[in-house]
């Protein structure tokens, strides 16, 4: 019962779901109301226990075993201890907001900030004109650079023109192919959950 359970969960909802897209009536847009909109959220509350249950007992095992880096743990649990006080003592008042404008905020700004090195990395190894395709990818990628910069219009006043014209048919045309292929993956993969073949998601072999 305990693997057939999910199972039946699992192959009624996931009906239930797709009669409510292709077949819609009230009562299905009722059921998706309850199910999907509440239901949702109570679930997500649930998620956020277990992540911050997660996220506690990772850095405190860290902290407690001295590994490498354990101080930045032990950073991370007084500022999410001091934050959580904070936000039910004052119900997001100002010291709350202030915590969100000078602390968060800049960290994530640095974050972002040095994803950009890593990604001028990541451009440079994979724009080597190594054959006919990277080649391509090359000498693409450098129009759409130049043509997103007042420099490039300087150079040639047609040039932004031309990189919307890149972006809005060729690119185009690529995302949508590749989004069609993640889309039947997911019906695939959505079917084969819903008629019991895919079991992965119970755990175990």
């Amino acid at each position: 019962m305990r693997r057939t359970g999910p199972l039946v969960v699992a192959f009624i909802m996931g009906f239930a779901m797709i009669f409510q897209y292709f077949i819609p009536h009230p009562l299905s847009q009722k059921f998706y109301e309850i199910m999907v909109q509440q239901w949702l959220i109570i679930i997500s509350i649930f998620l956020y226990l277990f992540g911050l249950r997660s996220f506690t007992l990772y850095h405190y095992h860290k902290v407690r075993r001295k590994k490498e880096g354990w101080y930045f743990s032990l950073i991370a649990l007084l500022a999410a201890l001091i934050t959580v006080i904070i936000g039910f003592g004052t119900r997001r008042g100002p010291l709350f907001d202030k915590i969100y404008d000078y602390i968060l905020a800049p960290l994530q700004a640095t974050m972002f900030s040095l994803l950009a090195f890593f990604i001028a990395s990541a451009a440079y190894r994979a724009f080597r004109a190594r054959n006919l395709e990277a080649t391509l990818l090359l000498v693409t990628a450098t129009i759409v650079m130049l043509g997103r910069v007042p420099f490039g219009a300087f150079m040639w006043h047609k040039l932004p023109d031309v990189v919307e014209w890149i972006l809005k048919y060729p690119n185009m045309a690529a995302q949508r192919g590749i989004l069609i292929g993640v889309g039947l993956g997911m019906i695939a993969t959505s079917m084969k959950i819903i008629l019991g073949i895919e079991r992965s998601y119970l755990g175990g072999e």
